[in-house]
């Protein structure tokens, strides 16, 4: 497998894609692509059909999808506003990919998805949906009904274009709502979710539990216990925990003990302090561990370095092929300080593998082997030589 990438911050939408798309070509060594992901963002969302355009005379990809987006991810740089695009072409080998758009139908009494293909052979899925007109945390559930195991990564689309419509591509046409993806074959896929926050305090478990409320911890009113917990907290640990409670929830427990990859963070979204309740961002079932998390740009960047050195070892320390990159909208200068933060880190962790994605508004990986919509959280695909 190859992977090559491009970026060109260029002003006209047509040869700053053709400029991108010759650098990913080059970098795939005379292979023809067999699929490739666009995200553009600034002046190609007033002219995305010329973006395509392109793309595809640079390229001419059987398969392709992309969409639109506030920031890119590419070459080891982020751009984080203004107008870039970025292209991620891959050649399979004997592997394959198939491109589909997802559409939406409201019925009387539930939601119908149209579009998503078979799944039996899938190795792993990239999921670009709109934010708009696309229920993503509801089929997000039904693919884990459906294809269980299978990685599912993505980012939704954090730009539309200038006259307010989606911004998904597909092939050489744009989609106007819905969402696409490329579910892959014969090719590996290595998930690497960092939710940029580190476990503090002490396990919990959750002893009533209804729906997204949590009633009692450790058998006492969870509001009580939670407090006991934080009052427990080093002084540094308590501000972090002061400026947003988070809550990390274990996801397919049965563990001795559980890493920082095993929790899926959540923040805690309500309290009653008559009743002692607390209400979170997911669903709780009684015998769940909790534990308290803390978020700041030094535990985002070890989570992250941790994250990718754990992809690392399991290829033998080696170089991969390449990386899909969905990192979010509120990470980059505003959460690090400095510019390029998770782009360079990619090519410091992945030995300078070839990397490209976008600033999404809200990001898709697994936890547990099940797919969830995170925030302020980077998430990788990574694909092995």
């Amino acid at each position: 497998m190859r992977i090559g990438c491009g970026l060109s911050t260029g002003p006209d939408p047509r040869l700053a894609a053709i400029e991108a798309g010759q650098e990913a070509h080059a970098a795939l060594r005379g292979v023809r692509a067999d699929v490739v992901c666009v995200f553009a963002s600034g002046a190609h969302l007033a002219a995305p059909e010329a973006t395509l355009e392109g793309v595809h005379e640079a390229l001419a990809p059987p398969v392709l999808v992309g969409c639109g987006a506030g920031g890119v991810v590419g070459d080891g740089r982020e751009i984080e506003r203004g107008t870039a695009v970025a292209v991620w072409a891959a050649a399979l080998g004997e592997g394959r990919a198939e491109a589909f758009h997802l559409d939406v139908t409201q019925g009387p009494d539930a939601v119908a998805v149209g579009g998503l293909p078979e799944l039996d052979d899938a190795t792993g899925v990239v999921l670009l949906p709109d934010p708009y007109s696309f229920p993503t945390d509801l089929v997000l559930g039904e693919l884990a009904r459906r294809a269980a195991g299978v990685p599912v990564l993505g980012g939704i689309a954090s730009a539309r274009t200038h006259d307010g419509n989606a911004a998904l591509f597909l092939g050489d046409e744009l989609c106007g709502e819905g969402a696409v993806g490329l579910a892959f074959a014969g090719v590996e896929v290595m998930p690497c979710v960092s939710q940029g926050a580190a476990p503090v305090g002490p396990e919990l478990t959750v002893t009533a539990a209804d729906g997204h409320v949590i009633r009692e911890l450790a058998g006492r009113p969870a509001l009580e216990t939670l407090r006991e917990a934080i009052e427990g907290l080093d002084p540094h640990q308590q501000a972090l925990v002061a400026s947003g409670l988070l809550l990390g929830i274990v996801i397919g427990g049965g563990k001795p003990e559980y890493e920082q990859g095993d929790f899926l963070v959540r923040g805690v979204i309500g309290a009653d302090p008559e009743a002692g309740t607390l209400t979170v961002g997911a669903r709780v079932q009684e015998g769940t561990v909790v534990r308290l998390h803390a978020r700041d740009a030094v535990s985002a960047d070890r989570d992250l370095r941790q994250a990718l050195c754990l992809r690392r070892e399991a290829l033998g320390g080696g170089m991969p092929a390449g990386a899909l990159v969905f990192t979010c909208n509120g990470r980059g200068e505003a959460m690090f300080g400095t510019p390029d933060h998770d782009a360079a880190t990619l090519v410091e962790e992945l030995a300078g593998a070839p990397a490209a994605g976008f600033f999404a508004a809200g990001e898709i990986g697994p936890v547990g082997g099940d797919p969830f919509l995170h925030g302020f959280t980077a998430t990788v695909a990574v694909f092995p030589p």
